[in-house]
């Protein structure tokens, strides 16, 4: 059972991994840990058939460690981390969580689930994870059934901040076009559009956790096919995984990848401070530190926020799409956000179009996986760090390595990265280029060594 204990989340198949007698005892463990910051954990889940089934059981654990749960019910992630920072009336009394958990399998299959855990307004993950796992798989204690909980309507709340943030876009003269999924997205994107008066066509924005139409990530171009024949009537479309932290924004023109957006958004951010992971474009980099600071860090949600706190950020991007404001907003990834933010600078004038029109043209591959085992998989990273210390005489010359997240090789014309995956038992590789062809080359002398090496 240890696997369901992953470096962002806890993570796995309902009922064979994420079990009632696991998923109990996580909400225990837990509890023993949020205790240490009030007494109140706010849990929202996502449109999993099953999702309602572990917050059944993950409340027992909770109620067992003398924790009191405020239930969200169905929402977003973004709702979820938003609960953290709102005062809500339980009982005559104002309070605000002392911690969150956000129930949701994000963009797994539909069988998958799991937990996202904020405590304290911070991310929980990492090594605080691992020990939670080490707990839980050792302990033989046994839970009661005790589904006692506060409701609490962060959706509504939600709702109302955004549209009291937004009302200056009101009416914007665009048609929109919006693909949810069948994910949580839609019951907080179409109130929103509705009362800002945008004129909007809704694909798959009934939650439907079988996921019948398509599977909930837009970083997927085949996920994508439905929003790309609705823009042949809409100006504007927005995709949103399984549980709305990530985005995909495109035009007629071009699909905008997150390290894209931020570039855009950072320009209109005074003296912009900007955390991009390793897999984001040299271009991003460049471009930021024209204007500001770009500072690269590893991939993940939980890293990019603690990051932003530790050096003041006000913005953070991941190529997937997950998009973090901490400008005029609480840091964390929202997609619903930054739709709205998107929507803003179209309505001031922006054109994003003609914005990457005006970069420096580069080609980079998607994401290349390589399988490899949950073993093996530092332990290659390792070695192609030696490796490349004395490359071989036809390697690229090397400018640089940075490895705070595996290894970016950084060459005159370009870099390839090598990660390991914190999720999944695979090397995560990418290329960047002048030009297809020299990008290729770069993927052809990594991929060499690393047949050597694995």
């Amino acid at each position: 059972m240890h696997s369901i204990f992953r470096e962002y989340d806890i993570r796995g198949i309902f009922d064979i991994e994420l079990n009632e007698t696991i998923v109990k005892k996580i909400g225990y463990f837990l509890g023993k840990r949020v205790k240490k910051f009030g007494k109140y954990v706010a849990i929202g889940y996502d449109a999993r058939l099953h999702s309602p089934t572990l917050f059944n059981w993950l409340t027992s654990g909770f109620n067992k460690a003398g924790v009191e749960v405020l239930s969200m019910g169905m929402v977003p992630t973004p709702v979820n981390y938003f609960s953290n920072y709102q005062e809500f009336d339980i009982e005559d009394k104002k309070i605000t969580p002392s911690a969150s958990v956000m129930i949701t399998g994000s963009h797994n299959p539909p069988e998958y689930n799991g937990f996202k855990i904020t405590i304290d307004k911070k991310p929980f993950f990492g090594e605080d994870i691992y020990k939670l796992g080490d707990e839980v798989v050792g302990s033989d204690i046994v839970i009661e059934d005790n589904e006692k909980y506060h409701f609490i309507d962060a959706k509504d709340k939600y709702i109302e901040y955004m549209n009291e943030k937004f009302s200056h876009i009101s009416s914007l003269d665009k048609k929109i076009a919006v693909d949810c999924g069948n994910g949580v997205a839609g019951i907080v994107i179409e109130p929103i559009f509705n009362s800002l008066k945008l004129d909007f066509n809704s694909l798959y924005c009934e939650p439907d956790g079988t996921f019948p139409n398509h599977h909930p990530d837009p970083s997927e171009e085949e996920n994508l096919k439905d929003l790309k024949e609705a823009l042949k009537e809409a100006d504007l479309g927005f995709a949103y995984d399984g549980d709305a932290d990530r985005i995909a924004f495109l035009t007629k023109e071009h699909n905008f990848k997150g390290d894209e957006l931020a570039i855009i958004f950072a320009k209109e951010i005074e003296n912009p401070v900007v955390v991009g992971e390793v897999k984001c474009s040299g271009i991003m980099y460049e471009e930021i530190n024209k204007i500001g600071k770009a500072i690269m860090y590893k991939t993940g949600h939980s890293n990019l926020k603690v990051k932003m706190k530790e050096v003041g950020a006000d913005l953070a991007a991941e190529v997937s799409g997950h998009i973090f404001f901490a400008d005029r907003y609480f840091g964390y990834d929202d997609a619903i956000y930054a739709t709205l933010r998107v929507l803003e600078l179209i309505k001031n004038g922006v054109d994003f179009d003609a914005q990457i029109a005006k970069l420096p043209k580069v080609y980079n591959t998607p994401e290349i996986k390589i399988e490899t085992s949950e073993e093996k998989k530092f332990e290659i990273i390792e070695k192609l760090k030696e490796s490349l210390k004395n490359p071989p005489a036809d390697f690229p010359k090397i400018e640089e390595i940075i490895d705070v997240d595996g290894v970016r090789v950084v060459f005159e014309e370009g870099w390839a990265l090598v990660r390991a995956s914190n999720t999944t038992p695979v090397l995560v590789t990418r290329f960047e280029a002048k030009d297809k062809e020299r990008a290729e080359y770069y993927q052809k002398k990594i991929l060499e060594i690393l047949d050597m090496i694995m």
